[in-house]
């Protein structure tokens, strides 16, 4: 699977699941339903914006590089550029939606940081593993000479 196709079911089934993870999380902090379901809504539809404009310049980057795959530095390299993107979004976001002050906002949004961090380094090995490297990351195959 590849392309806009391969984008989509990758943002689809991430963001189910985080946005299970972050409602709950919402909730055990003592926020309304309404608050955190809202909350989390919200979220998830930043994060899949961020996610495919995201995924797209990552994987522009990756097609120039002269070594094809994807090493443990590049997944690392890719989970902290989602994640830190999305922590300047979501910080002003999540204070007004839970009039909170930014530093509150900010401070929820480390901890979630901390665990999205190794969920969206998870979730993409897993990802790989059960659909197959993207073309980007994909060995370029050279014609032997005749």
């Amino acid at each position: 699977m590849q392309g806009i196709k391969r984008k989509l079911v990758y943002v689809t089934l991430y963001e189910v699941i985080a946005t299970a993870i972050i409602t709950l999380i919402l909730l055990m902090m003592g926020h309304a339903v309404l608050d955190a379901g809202v909350a989390s809504g919200m979220t998830s539809a930043i994060a899949v914006s961020w996610n495919l404009a995201w995924n797209s310049l990552f994987e522009s980057w990756e097609a120039r590089q002269p070594k094809r795959g994807r090493n443990i530095k590049r997944r690392i390299m890719h989970a902290l550029g989602f994640e830190f993107g999305l922590l300047a979004i979501l910080v002003p976001v999540m204070a007004w939606w839970l009039e909170i002050s930014l530093w509150h906002a900010f401070v929820l949004d480390m901890g979630l940081l901390i665990f999205f961090v190794f969920y969206t380094f998870v979730f993409s090995l897993a990802f790989d593993k059960i659909f197959g490297l993207p073309l980007s990351a994909q060995p370029v195959m050279v014609e032997p000479r005749a």
